[in-house]
């Protein structure tokens, strides 16, 4: 799209324009300036959502959008259809009118293994009269998929595959999807009018961050982002779809036209051309996961490949696509009604089955939480066998209308956790039973409560024996006390024997009536009882976090300890004080005043200083004066040299703060290994120093030494 002559004139033009935009100067005249601007931007749209490497930090970006939008607003004479202002829709799309695609969208014929590939391609051969085909492979996104025609150069319309012959016009929300360009050069090749097909998907990160989100705020995750993707294509509020960060990948020509007098170009004249041709126009296409070969074998090999570099991937696949590369010879084969016959899918290993949803357990979380838990009869998907799946709140259990003794379709993508799907309610024969949420906490008995605003269902009993244990383990694993040795089995062991009853009881054990148990040794009991010793130690931000209070994780609970000079402190400090700390907000802050205003949470912390469990926050005289004081990190990916836990640890104990993530308030990114979406983050913001780990181990020896 961009030659490189062309891409220093334009990273040029942007820095002048930022420079006047600071002197408040245009050009000759606005229909100039307003002309670069849109320039401008459409390359950095380009450069951060097709190439995924910008050149600009977010503030410059905003900083010339807005002086675009300005012009516009006072020269609304000159804003044009493919402005990158035009994008942003006004209003709710109140409906979606059905359209007939230029050309109907069959599906492709799938293939499971190699000896249907091999069956396929001998039937190719024979209607081809040929020994031999060059093919043409690319990945099977698995995404919504949708259908764009371009006109005299200009995004005219976007729509919904629908069932083939036409679709939903779903334009309005196309046009938020940054990596679709509003506007490309077919014309240079001749091209009047161009119909193109593709996928809308949404990546890995995006969608993990997106569920944690949905998590956080008590509503149950997207089952997959297949699922996430369609479901954004058709919300009738643009600006939401704008927010989704959906991305488009490109990659089927269906329909064209030519200008008068121009001949067809070679370059769309094979499948793989195009490919080219739209990547160089400026789209997202599997140009460079493509591989054109010859014979059935080769196909083969290459599927076989890429299957294992699957999950390497940022998005999704569910297979690979095979074509017949030259298109011509794809007019020759030609179609049945369903599929082509110049195409097929190689369809990977499944990470969908069916299975039978057999009873409902419900667990008690440290919280108090209630979480229906699905039993189904096993069943292999991915790579590992499932018997068990959340189905997180009564809600989910309602919306997807589950019953026992349900064909239940159950889906694991990546390493993600499993969902059930849907149930397959044709498959009922009348004996299936409706799931009965419980009304009293099936431990302790006492009666749930389900907070306004809120999904799930709690036992507000803090001493109800499932809550009791499940703050125990907590309390002792590896990101909290870290009592090695200890572990869930051995708090469950404990508190079933009655040789501990709650948190100060773990420093309170009878050593000789553990050594009675099978199992203790000297050796073991010796661990043990040196870990427990030793986790009285811990820094303060790890008792906190072990402490279990809700919606407070790791980077909260250091921001609780570096507050105060005892953890006793924090019980008199108010609500606002509170929500004063860095990234506190108020959900976060109400749950802290109320956990330290419970007079049992204050008489147990009592208890644990007694017991000569650190309360203080040791480090913070010493810190403050550290070589790093005032200095903001964050880790991302695996490091090599260090647990990421040790790396935090050095930064802290010289003065320097971790964040949560890539803020403009952070000042050093240290990378490790398969670095995701907080790298690609971080060069967005100038301000942000990108360090390896050899550089930060650098870093922090110098400022030891000086």
């Amino acid at each position: 799209m961009y030659t490189k002559e062309i891409e220093i004139t334009l990273a040029q033009t942007a820095k002048d324009l930022l420079q006047r935009l600071e002197q408040q100067k245009l050009l000759n005249n606005a229909d100039e300036t307003m002309e670069a601007l849109r320039r401008v931007i459409a390359y950095n749209d380009w450069r951060y959502y097709v190439q995924s490497d910008p050149v600009l930090s977010d503030y410059e970006y905003d900083q010339l959008f807005a002086w675009l939008k300005k012009l516009e607003a006072e020269n609304p004479h000159l804003v044009s259809a493919d402005s990158p202002t035009q994008r942003v829709a006004k209003g709710l799309t109140k409906e979606f009118p059905t359209v007939q695609h230029l050309v109907p969208m069959l599906s492709l014929e799938n293939s499971y293994n190699a000896d249907d590939l091999i069956d396929w391609d001998r039937k190719a051969r024979e209607a081809a009269g040929l020994p031999e085909i060059e093919y043409c492979i690319e990945p099977k996104f698995d995404g919504a998929s949708i259908s764009l025609i371009y006109e005299n150069d200009m995004l005219t319309r976007g729509a919904t595959r629908g069932d083939g012959v036409a679709g939903e016009d779903i334009t309005t929300n196309i046009r938020q999807i940054r990596s679709i360009p509003l506007s490309a050069g077919f014309s240079k090749y001749g091209i009047h009018q161009i119909e193109i097909r593709g996928e809308v998907l949404i990546n890995k990160n995006t969608f993990k961050a997106f569920n944690e989100k949905r998590i956080a705020e008590n509503q149950p995750p997207l089952a997959n982002p297949r699922n996430a993707a369609s479901g954004s294509l058709r919300m009738v509020d643009p600006n939401e779809v704008a927010k989704r960060g959906l991305e488009a990948f490109l990659y089927h020509m269906s329909y064209h036209t030519m200008e008068r007098g121009k001949e067809e170009p070679d370059a769309i004249k094979t499948h793989s051309g195009t490919l080219d041709l739209l990547s160089t126009l400026g789209f997202r296409s599997p140009a460079k996961e493509k591989k054109v070969v010859k014979g059935v074998q080769a196909v083969i090999d290459y599927c076989l490949w890429f299957e294992q570099e699957r999950d390497n991937l940022p998005y999704e696949i569910d297979g690979m696509v095979i074509k017949v590369n030259d298109y011509a010879l794809q007019d020759k084969l030609g179609m049945t009604t369903h599929h082509p016959r110049w195409a097929i899918a190689y369809k990977f290993k499944a990470r969908q089955a069916t299975s039978k949803l057999r009873t409902v357990e419900f667990q008690v979380g440290r919280t108090g939480s209630i979480t229906p838990v699905a039993k189904i009869d096993p069943v292999h998907i991915g790579g590992v066998t499932v018997s068990s799946i959340s189905l997180f709140n009564e809600e989910v259990i309602r919306e997807k209308d589950l019953k026992l003794g349900d064909t239940v379709l159950v889906e694991r993508a990546g390493d993600v956790i499993p969902y059930i799907v849907k149930s397959v309610a044709d498959l009922r024969n009348g004996a299936e039973k409706d799931i009965v949420f419980p009304t009293h906490c099936p431990v302790c008995k006492d009666k749930l409560f389900k907070p306004e605003g809120e999904s799930v269902w709690r036992c507000i009993n803090i001493n109800c024996e499932a809550q009791v244990v499940e703050r125990m383990i907590h309390f002792v694993s590896k990101d909290a006390m870290d009592i090695k040795s200890f572990g869930e089995s051995n708090v469950r062991k404990f508190y079933s024997l009655g040789l501990m009853h709650d948190i100060p009881g773990i420093y309170q054990l009878d050593f000789d009536k553990i050594g009675e148990l099978e199992g203790f040794g000297k050796k073991s009991l010796s661990n043990l009882q040196s870990a427990i010793a030793q986790s009285k130690t811990q820094p303060l931000h790890r008792l906190i976090f072990g402490l279990g209070i809700r919606y407070v994780g790791e980077t909260t609970a250091k921001t609780l300890a570096n507050a105060v000079s005892n953890i006793m402190d924090l019980q008199h400090f108010s609500e606002e004080q509170i929500l004063a700390l860095e990234d506190i907000g108020p959900k976060v802050a109400g749950s802290i005043k109320q956990f330290f205003s419970n007079k049992d949470n204050i008489h147990m912390l009592q208890q644990l200083a007694a017991l000569g469990v650190n309360m203080e926050n040791t480090k913070s005289s010493a810190a403050a004066s550290g070589g790093l004081s005032g200095q903001t990190f964050l880790f991302t990916g695996t490091l090599a040299k260090l647990k990421r836990s040790d790396a935090e640890e050095m930064v802290e104990q010289q003065g320097g703060k971790i964040l949560s993530g890539v803020s403009s308030k952070l000042n050093y990114l240290i990378v490790g290994e398969d670095a995701g979406s907080k790298l690609e983050k971080a060069k967005k913001i100038n301000t942000i120093r990108i360090l390896t780990e050899d550089e930060f181990l650098e870093m922090v020896k110098g400022d030891n030494n000086g």
